[in-house]
């Protein structure tokens, strides 16, 4: 029996939805996802947090923070979830990759922006009206900056090994993400779309050099109003409840033939 409907739907969702609307269902309502994390989002997490910090001028060295925040992020995994199910040399691994990888964060963004940007939120909440439906949209955007010029910049941190190439970087969908945040951060602050500027900060732990690489994404009117316009009839069969399998994504699914979808 499905759970209540959410409230709201986010950019995961939204992907889920995309990917097959059955899906949808089964992650997001009937809450069967069974995704519970590994070492990628152990590190990431922990990576994230020191960005946070670091942005708001902490004087705490990066490397420390990074140790401390990798390995409460350890613990918590493991107190969910037992000790046995994480690769150890991994993590060994990863540890390392991490201290070197944070104190390159502030530098990175100078490197981009200047020295002279001002923070204006971190992890911001967004919560916000989805146009003539009852669902909202949620989101954080990790890093919202402005600079001297009065342009905001919207900052995504995305941690990965050595990066993305090319196809991944000009991927539509994953660049909807900036999308909407660009459009519902707008909507938020009352602020005009064409003063917002977005990007995807990669933090890579394996890559030789240029370990934080922030590059932008072109998010004009058209870009927008398409993605607006895939939100909207996501939302529009949610609301009705219509989740009609996408059998093109069958083979990529992980509950193909399984219980859930038979």
């Amino acid at each position: 029996m499905s759970k209540k409907n959410p409230d709201y739907i986010s950019f995961s969702g939204l992907k889920d939805w995309n990917f097959c609307p059955f899906y949808y269902k089964l992650t997001k309502i009937d809450g069967i996802d069974g995704f519970v994390g590994n070492e990628f989002t152990i590190f990431g997490s922990a990576i994230h947090r020191v960005c946070e910090e670091v942005v708001q001028g902490s004087k705490s060295s990066p490397s420390e923070m990074f140790s401390n925040f990798f390995r409460d992020e350890i613990k918590e995994w493991q107190g969910k979830h037992g000790e046995n199910e994480l690769d150890k040399k991994l993590l060994v691994e990863m540890w390392d990759q991490g201290k070197q990888l944070a104190p390159l964060i502030l530098n990175g963004l100078k490197g981009t922006f200047g020295n002279n940007f001002k923070v204006i939120s971190v992890e911001e909440e967004l919560y916000e009206d989805i146009e003539k439906y009852n669902l909202k949209y949620k989101g954080f955007v990790d890093l919202l900056i402005q600079t001297p010029d009065g342009k905001y910049h919207v900052i995504d941190w995305k941690s990965c090994s050595w990066g993305w190439d090319m196809k991944k970087k000009s991927d539509t969908m994953l660049s909807y993400q900036l999308t909407f945040y660009k459009n519902f951060i707008a909507q938020k602050h009352n602020l005009n779309p064409e003063d917002i500027e977005t990007y995807f900060a990669l933090l890579k732990r394996t890559a030789k050099k240029d370990n934080v690489e922030i590059f932008k994404i072109s998010c004009g009117e058209r870009k927008i109003k398409n993605a607006l316009n895939m939100l909207e009839t996501a939302v529009y069969n949610v609301e009705k409840g219509f989740f009609v399998k996408n059998r093109l994504s069958c083979s990529k699914c992980k509950f193909c033939k399984s219980e859930h979808c038979p």
